[in-house]
C-alpha cells in the first residue's frame, strides 16, 4: 500500500500520564526502522499558542527554531527523534478556528453558512495531511470526554472514512489504578473511556495501559476484553526509572509488529537507542519559583538528565526571600550546583539574585540562562561594582541603575503574546573565553525568547573589562547586535547566557554549556 500512514494517540481517564513521551518513544522506534516519521501535536485550548500560559499550570513553553512557542511535548519530540520541530508540528484549536474566520472573511467558503462540520473539520484534516513523513503520529491533548477536544475526534473519525483501509491506527493511552487495599488493578476507569471513544466512533487498535505496577494479565485479559482488542494489543507500561527506557520498552513489547501488520508496512527489527545513563554523583539545585509542577522547567530538567546528571531539585526563590543569609547558606550549601532558569514577573527574584551571590562568593559552579543572566549581572552590578539599587526595569522601572533594560523594539509593544525575540539566533564568542573553549567555534545559533537585555549604557564596566580588569573581572563572552552571554573566567564555572541552550539538548547530543557543567559540578571543591 502506498501513502502516508497516520498514528492517532488519544488519551482517557485523567491527563499528564505520557502521551507526549509515549507518542515521541513510538515515533524514535519506528525511526529506526527506517521510516520518515512526521508529528503533530494538538491542543484543544483556544490559545493561538503557548507563549502566554503560566508554567505553573501547563509546564514550560518550548521554541522551536523558527520561534514558535509551542506545549512542551514538542520538546519531547525533538530530543527522542533528533530532529527539530516547527510550528507546522503544532494545532491548537485557536488556530483551527482562527484559520476558518479568516477563510471566511475573505470569501472562500463561497457564502455557505460556516460550521463545526465540515468546516473545521476540513481545516483541522488539512493540518494532518499536510504533514510530511511516511508514517504521521497524531497526539491530542486532553483527554476523552473533554468538550473542547470533540471537534478533533470527529476529524480523526472522519479521516480514517476518507483515507485507504489499515491506514490509520488509533492508539488510547489511559491510566490502570492498582488499589493497595484490595491488591488489584481497577480497570473500570479504561473501559469507561474507551465507551467515550465508541460513542464518538472510534474503536482502538491498541491500548497503552499506564500503571504505577506492572500490569497482570488478568487486567490485561479484562481490558481486552471490554475495548473490544486482542490482548496483545493491550501494553502495559509501568512507571520506569527512566523515560528514555520506554521506546525500548514498546521494542520488547513488539509494538513496531504490531503498528506494522496492521498499517501495511514491514519492520526491520532494529533498534540502536543509547539510554541516557545518569551515573554521575552530583546534587543539582534549580533555583526557581514555578514549583506548581517539574514540567514548569521540563528542558532544563531533561538536559541535565541527558548531560548524565540526575534529577535536579528545585529549590523555591520565594522562599529564599525570607531567610537570613546564614539559613540561605545552608540550604544551598547541599548542591553542588547551582541553575538560575528563566521566568517573568518580580516574584522571587531577590530570592534568585542571594542564590547568586552565593553561587559566586562560594564559587559554586552557577549557569544563568535568560532571566539568570540578567540577575547575575544586576547581582554583580550591586554587590561588586557598588552600584547601589541596580535592576531590571522589568521589576523596577525607576531604577537609578537600568542595567537591564527592554529592547528598544520592545518599547512600543502594548500587546503580549508573540512579541519577543523568539527563535534561533547566531551570535559570535569572543576569543580566549571559557565559553568559548566549550563550543570550540567562533559562531553559534541558539534559541531565543525574552524581552529586555543588558544595558551597556548603564553598565560601563562590562564593556570595558577587557581594558582595565582591574575594574571588573566579569566579562562579556558572546555577542551579537546584544550581550549574549557573560562570566567570570576565575571561577570554576560562572556561566551566564541569554538564550536557551535547553531547547536544543538531544538523547545522544547533550548541551555541550550542560554536559560541562555537569563536569564541573562533579569534580567536588
Amino acid at each position: 500500500m502506498n501513502g502516508k500512514r497516520f498514528i492517532i494517540i488519544t488519551g482517557g481517564v485523567i491527563s499528564g500520564i505520557g502521551k507526549g513521551t509515549t507518542a515521541a518513544s513510538i515515533g524514535r522506534m519506528l525511526k529506526e526502522q527506517g521510516l520518515r516519521v512526521g508529528v503533530l501535536k494538538i491542543d484543544p485550548y483556544l490559545n493561538i499558542d503557548a507563549g502566554t500560559m503560566n508554567p505553573d499550570q501547563h509546564g514550560e513553553v518550548f521554541v522551536t527554531e523558527d520561534g514558535y512557542e509551542a506545549d512542551l511535548d514538542l520538546g519531547h519530540y525533538e530530543r527522542f527523534l533528533g530532529e527539530n520541530m516547527s510550528a507546522r508540528n503544532n494545532l491548537t484549536a485557536g488556530q483551527a478556528y482562527f484559520s476558518v474566520i479568516e477563510n471566511e472573511r475573505k470569501g472562500k467558503y463561497l457564502g455557505s453558512t460556516v460550521q463545526i462540520i465540515p468546516h473545521l473539520t476540513e481545516e483541522i484534516k488539512n493540518r494532518i495531511m499536510n504533514i510530511n513523513g511516511d508514517v504521521i503520529i497524531v497526539e491530542i491533548g486532553g483527554t476523552v470526554g473533554d468538550i473542547e477536544g470533540e471537534v478533533f475526534l470527529e476529524a480523526i473519525r472522519e479521516l480514517k472514512l476518507e483515507l485507504p483501509r489499515n491506514s490509520v491506527f488509533f492508539i488510547h493511552l489511559t491510566f490502570v489504578p492498582y488499589l493497595e487495599v484490595t491488591s488489584e488493578f481497577k480497570t473500570k476507569p479504561t473501559q469507561q473511556s474507551v465507551q467515550l471513544l465508541r460513542r464518538i466512533g472510534i474503536q482502538p487498535d491498541m491500548i497503552i495501559a499506564r500503571s504505577h505496577r506492572k500490569l497482570d494479565e488478568n487486567a490485561k485479559n479484562k481490558i481486552a476484553l471490554f475495548s473490544g482488542i486482542r490482548p496483545a494489543y493491550v501494553i502495559g507500561i509501568e512507571d520506569l526509572p527512566s523515560i528514555y527506557q520506554i521506546p525500548e520498552r514498546l521494542f520488547l513489547e513488539g509494538v513496531h509488529f504490531k503498528i506494522g501488520g496492521y498499517i501495511g508496512l514491514d519492520m526491520k527489527n532494529e533498534f540502536n537507542w543509547d539510554t541516557p545513563k545518569n551515573d554521575k554523583n552530583v546534587s543539582i539545585a534549580l533555583v526557581g519559583k514555578y514549583t506548581g509542577t517539574d514540567d514548569a522547567y521540563k528542558s532544563v530538567m531533561e538536559s541535565l538528565v541527558l548531560a548524565g546528571a540526575p534529577k535536579p531539585e528545585i529549590v523555591d526563590s520565594v522562599t529564599l526571600e525570607r531567610y537570613s543569609d546564614e539559613e540561605v547558606d545552608a540550604i544551598l550549601a547541599k548542591y553542588d550546583g547551582l541553575i538560575i532558569p528563566g521566568g517573568f514577573g518580580s516574584r522571587g527574584i531577590e530570592g534568585k539574585i542571594r542564590a547568586i551571590k552565593y553561587a559566586r562568593e562560594k564559587d559554586v559552579p552557577l549557569l544563568g540562562l535568560c532571566l539568570g543572566m540578567q540577575l547575575m549581572v544586576v547581582e554583580y552590578a550591586r554587590n561588586v561594582l557598588g552600584l547601589e539599587d541596580a535592576n531590571s526595569t522589568e521589576f523596577a522601572k525607576d531604577t537609578p541603575h537600568p542595567v537591564i533594560d527592554k529592547m528598544e523594539e520592545q518599547k512600543r509593544i502594548l500587546k503580549m503574546g508573540g512579541t519577543m525575540r523568539l527563535g534561533s539566533q547566531k551570535a559570535k564568542l569572543i576569543k580566549g573565553t571559557v565559553i568559548h573553549e566549550i563550543y570550540g567555534r567562533d559562531e553559534i545559533s541558539e534559541r531565543h525568547r525574552h524581552r529586555y537585555e543588558i544595558n551597556l549604557d548603564a553598565i560601563p564596566q562590562l564593556k570595558d573589562a577587557d581594558s582595565d580588569p582591574e575594574l571588573s573581572n566579569m566579562r562579556i563572552s558572546a555577542t551579537s547586535q546584544f550581550v549574549e552571554a557573560v562570566e567570570i573566567s576565575d571561577k570554576r564555572f560562572f556561566i551566564g547566557v541569554q538564550y536557551h541552550p535547553e531547547y536544543k539538548s538531544k538523547v545522544g547530543a547533550p548541551h555541550p554549556l550542560f554536559k560541562r557543567f555537569v563536569e564541573v559540578c562533579t569534580e567536588k571543591s
